[in-house]
């Protein structure tokens, strides 16, 4: 595989230009990108180099190839690869988050969900429903239930400003380590349709979470109704 001085393989200085270019602004969602003969010549390298880089970049779901048509810049897609914020997520993909808060009360009617956090079932949980969004555009509807006695300084003003992992760690000092999940399919109703954008009967991703701290306890439950289109589940299988 064809290396600069720095031993950096070939195809990933053009995966890196290609990046680089898409978050200057420089090529937006849907623009053309160059065909491997083009990058082959552009870069001097072999079309299989060529190829390669456009590959592992649609495998990344940054480009989306069409047979006969070309190779385009794909929407945004975020990769459920690891237990991090949605602030984080968005960031890493250089897209502007934004929480739109729809709902922040206390509910004590919940006894499934407190039973997955061990609690008593008419113990007073914070219910916290937020559309969340990247450069303006909607990804998710969340919903987050948190012990109400363990969290009683949180507000709707912290809530629409800040990553809520950021402030369990800042002004909790809770950090978070893993969490243990159920991963379905899900269909649009009239109301997640109309906040996420997209037509009634969707096909959505559901995520429901119970988030454990560093010290082993069930911190919080979120179930999430992401937009299939703009998520997908990366899953390494072994034999």
């Amino acid at each position: 595989m064809p290396q600069n001085r720095n031993g950096t393989p070939a195809y990933k200085r053009i995966q890196a230009l290609i990046l680089k270019r898409i978050k200057a602004g420089e090529l937006k969602q849907g623009d053309a990108v160059e065909s491997e003969r083009e990058l082959a010549k552009i870069h001097g390298v072999s079309l299989m180099t060529a190829r390669h880089a456009l590959t592992d970049l649609e495998r990344e779901g940054v480009v989306v190839r069409q047979r006969g048509a070309g190779t385009f810049v794909a929407p945004p897609k975020i990769h459920f690869n690891k237990l991090v914020g949605f602030t984080e997520v968005m960031a890493g993909r250089n897209l502007t988050p934004c929480s739109k808060v729809l709902l922040f009360s206390v509910v004590d009617n919940e006894r499934e969900i407190a039973a997955r956090l061990g609690l008593t079932d008419n113990a007073r949980l914070q219910k916290l429903e937020r559309l969340r969004l990247g450069s303006g555009e909607p990804f998710a509807l969340e919903t987050c239930y948190l012990p109400a006695h363990e969290f009683t300084g949180l507000t709707h003003t912290m809530l629409s400003r800040g990553s809520l992992f950021s402030i369990l760690a800042n002004d909790y000092g809770i950090q978070l380590a893993y969490a243990d999940e159920e991963v379905d399919a899900s269909a649009a109703d009239a109301m997640t349709a109309h906040l996420l954008q997209v037509p009634r009967g969707h096909p959505l991703v559901r995520i429901r979470q119970v988030i454990y701290s560093t010290k082993g306890s069930a911190t919080m439950y979120v179930l999430g109704l992401y937009r299939s289109d703009r998520y997908s589940l990366s899953i390494r299988r072994f034999r």
